[in-house]
């Protein structure tokens, strides 16, 4: 079994993450944690080279918990919410989890754009972390 999770380095993302490090013990799955940057190739170096950094230390740390784990710094150009559903797609993921902001009271009727996309397209599950 394979579980994406979206990672941008923030607390809902670390809560995700710590949702998916317990979902992957539990079904002894592999953790594919995605980063994505809508900005392609206009991305800063120095903003891609923080989240790589980012990616790499939450690599390293999952490892030495004898997790399997693979990550990807996406800057396609497609917003979070597609480079998700299609990476989750193409690695064959059975569950995807992502981390959701608190919004204002309008907000709260809706999820963010991102999240709504990838639960609206994802082809499995999706699981939203506030």
């Amino acid at each position: 079994m394979k579980i994406l999770v979206g990672y941008e380095k923030s607390n809902v993302a670390d809560h995700a993450l710590k949702l998916a490090i317990k979902h992957a013990r539990a079904f002894d799955a592999q953790l594919v944690i995605v980063t994505s940057m809508k900005g392609g190739s206009e991305v800063p170096r120095e903003v891609f080279s923080k989240a790589e950094k980012n990616l790499e230390q939450v690599e390293s740390a999952i490892r030495k918990e004898g997790i399997a784990c693979k990550t990807s710094l996406s800057v396609k150009g497609l917003t979070p919410g597609e480079d998700l559903v299609a990476i989750a797609k193409k690695n064959d993921v059975e569950e995807i989890i992502i981390g959701v902001k608190r919004r204002s009271k309008v907000g709260k009727m809706l999820f963010g754009s991102n999240a709504q996309y990838v639960i609206l397209n994802a082809h499995c599950a999706v699981v939203a972390v506030k």
